[in-house]
């Protein structure tokens, strides 16, 4: 299993929200560049980046912070956060972002995501509250199941589904363990948890099942709620 750390972009600083509410945003860092490093030096292989301005306006928003996390890290990195076309998607990727999230595309128009996976590393996010679609940087919650949807993408080619319980994000409440498994099993695709990490238990839970590919640990870094050091002894050690 592997662990993300994530930084989450809100006007070039760190943030973390509460249930994706922007006006509940709290800043960890005015340089993210120095997070990603640190993560690094921690041993991550992997960084999970999100544009919060983007994801709201539809368009990058944080392009120059998340290049100059590009520049100052080895890391691999995936993004998230507006991404709406294959323009996006190259500008990324032309920077050296590894592979791209597509959220709320992935809902209004799948076969986009399945023509742009053909193409291009591509992963989905599947953002849910009580177990259906939420869209548009989880301002609106769809008529559509999560695990339809995630159903929809088997055999695409998409390389990962992230999938996030929007009732638990930055609560430190616990993962959602059955909801994860759930998008796994519905999809056959490689699935990371993301949403309510709260400590060492979580990361236990989650590879108990065996069928998790990975976790985004977020605010339970930040807060000091989980030791990531710890997290990635025990995962190696699995």
């Amino acid at each position: 299993m592997t662990i993300y750390p994530a930084i989450d972009l809100k006007d070039g600083k760190a943030v973390r929200l509460t249930k994706g509410l922007m006006e509940s945003a709290k800043i960890y860092s005015n340089e993210p560049w120095e997070l990603a490093k640190k993560f690094e030096e921690m041993g991550s292989k992997w960084l999970h980046l999100v544009d919060l301005n983007g994801a709201f306006a539809g368009e990058p928003k944080n392009l120059e912070q998340i290049k100059k996390i590009r520049e100052n890290s080895s890391l691999k990195m995936q993004l998230g956060g507006g991404i709406r076309d294959e323009e996006t998607i190259k500008r990324y990727l032309n920077i050296g972002i590894n592979r791209v999230i597509l959220g709320s595309v992935a809902v209004k128009n799948p076969s986009f995501v399945k023509e742009m996976a053909k193409k291009y590393p591509i992963v989905v996010g599947i953002d849910a509250i009580d177990g259906y679609v939420a869209v548009e940087g989880w301002a609106k919650t769809s008529t559509m199941k999560a695990t339809e949807l995630a159903r929809a993408f088997a055999d695409s080619g998409v390389e990962a589904i992230i999938c996030t319980d929007v009732g638990r994000d930055g609560t430190l409440s616990g993962i959602n363990v059955d909801f994860t498994v759930s998008i796994a099993e519905a999809s056959g695709i490689e699935t990371i948890a993301s949403g309510g990490v709260k400590d060492i238990e979580d990361i236990k839970r989650l590879l108990e099942t065996k069928k998790v590919a990975g976790v985004i640990i977020g605010k339970a870094f930040y807060e000091g709620t989980l030791d990531l050091n710890e997290a990635f002894e025990l995962v190696i050690s699995y």
